[in-house]
């Protein structure tokens, strides 16, 4: 009898220390800009519905940032806490015996239950890595397809109901592809629940408007509908296994849409992102802070401070938990951001700090010559724009940037967000870049940053050694990995 008992209190005790801790789910979505879904002021009515409601139950950053324009690195920052270049994640390629624990080891070791669907070996410094499941496998061994809004209800169902058998809390990445390309196409086999055309889409200032560009907008937006179906799947689960209630959600994007300007960049609009924190009990419904600036860089101390675990040495972010609850904060005026090298192993190393009103940029790669390799230069958009480049003077302008460059930036952002007119060599703002280089160099010494021996503007020799050096790494170590992942061909007598 006793014994029963004993069993019985030792069962609510579990139970009760599972249910104590807050459950946490990290949703995000692949290419989408924050001016893309509704309630951050997108043109089309009713782009996002799921999105918005989900924004309308919790709290919205107007002013929230990742730190990198592409997907490996910058997914990396939101689980490690660690600027790319402290990481090494800098491109896609893995990184082994790191010596530092990331969000899956932090979580899983304060009795959390860990679970990613989607982005799987973009979101640690290598693959396979000691999740507690991965969501994107099926029982027959199959990957659910990362178009299909129905696979994200049956993965996080599936998460929570593990976690629960498991006696813990959970963690749950759920990482939506779309609009990453490919874009939904008219025939596609996953639908969209609304199909936009042409004529319904803005054009982002930082495009010209085109018959062409705007076909293309159409099936990005297209897309984003589906991503915003996908997170309506997502939250079906959660509140159909009873889990609204006792769950933080994040919402943000991984960096902006996957076309020129955008993309693989360190503009404004290749940074903002749609960040929201849903948190019943907690958050204040349809709550907007626009005074403070937060990144992906805080999104880790964030988590642990809910899940009140201790932080590891050394993490580069803080924790904005304060501003979830509705308190203010010090020291939340600028973040900072990089970009170092793309998909294909090509380096344009790059450098900015945007604050309320401005950002600077720092191209030690931009000398006239060498062109930046951007995963836009294959778009229907860049095409078009290279063809009217010849035609249009002022196109050709904008072309020109895109591809060449200058080693200094500056914009007015509250001015200028699409970041037309650089004030880098305006007599009025020659103060302010200043202020924003002594900024950006204290804190580049301050990470260890391998950049700042380029950090010379007026250089040239100093800026073109350090990229070579760097292109150089990159070009050895694809050489390597292409010769260990190379079958052995066996010599004939």
């Amino acid at each position: 009898m006793i014994n029963n008992i004993l069993r019985i209190l030792f069962f609510v005790t579990l139970v009760t220390s599972s249910s104590a801790k807050t459950n946490i789910l990290l949703i995000t979505v692949d290419d989408m800009s924050c001016d893309s879904v509704g309630s951050f002021g997108c043109a089309i009515q009713d782009i996002t519905p799921n999105i918005d409601k989900l924004a309308k139950q919790g709290l919205r950053f107007k002013k929230a940032h990742v730190q990198v324009g592409n997907c490996y690195p910058s997914r990396n920052v939101m689980l490690s806490g660690r600027y790319p270049h402290t990481s090494k994640v800098e491109g896609f390629y893995q990184i082994k015996n790191i010596k530092y624990p990331v969000l899956c080891d932090l979580m899983k070791g304060g009795g959390y239950y860990t679970a990613i669907r989607g982005k799987v070996n973009h979101s640690t410094p290598y693959h396979p890595y000691d999740w507690d499941e991965d969501l994107t496998l099926l029982k027959d061994g199959k990957k659910a397809h990362m178009k299909d809004a129905n696979t994200y209800y049956a993965s996080t169902q599936r998460g929570i109901k593990n976690a629960r058998s498991a006696n813990k809390p959970f963690f749950l990445n759920i990482n939506i592809s779309d609009p990453h390309k490919p874009f939904w196409k008219p025939g596609d086999n996953h639908p969209t629940s609304k199909i936009y055309k042409a004529n319904d889409v803005p054009v982002p200032g930082f495009l010209h408007d085109d018959p062409t560009i705007r076909e293309e907008l159409a099936l990005y937006y297209s897309s984003v509908r589906r991503a915003d179906d996908c997170v309506g799947a997502i939250i079906k689960a959660l509140e159909e296994s009873k889990a609204l209630d006792s769950t933080a959600v994040f919402f943000l994007s991984d960096h902006g849409m996957p076309l020129p300007f955008a993309k693989t960049q360190l503009y404004h609009h290749s940074t903002n992102t749609p960040l929201i924190v849903s948190w019943p009990g907690v958050t204040k419904s349809g709550t907007i802070n626009n005074s403070h600036m937060v990144s992906a860089i805080d999104l880790l101390p964030t988590f642990l401070d809910i899940a009140k675990i201790d932080e590891p040495k050394n993490l580069q972010g803080r924790t904005f938990l304060p501003l979830i609850k509705g308190d203010k904060q010090n020291l939340r005026n600028l973040i900072f951001k990089e970009y170092n090298e793309n998909a294909g192993g090509f380096r344009n190393p790059m450098r900015g700090v945007q604050t309320h009103k401005y950002l600077y940029l720092f191209n030690p790669w931009s000398n006239g010559k060498r062109t930046m390799a951007t995963a836009t230069n294959g778009t229907a958009t860049w095409k078009r724009m290279l063809l009217l480049a010849k035609q249009n003077e002022n196109i050709k302008k904008r072309v020109n940037v895109m591809r060449f460059r200058t080693t200094e930036e500056l914009y007015d952002i509250n001015k200028d967000p699409d970041c037309l007119h650089n004030l880098a060599q305006s007599k009025d703002h020659q103060n302010t870049i200043k202020s924003l280089r002594k900024t950006l160099q204290e804190w580049m010494k301050e990470t260890n940053d391998h950049a700042l021996v380029s950090f010379d503007p007026n250089n040239s020799e100093v800026m073109e050694a350090y990229v070579q050096s760097k292109q150089l790494e990159s070009d050895n170590r694809r050489k390597k990995n292409k010769k260990t992942s190379s079958p052995k061909v066996k010599k004939s007598s």
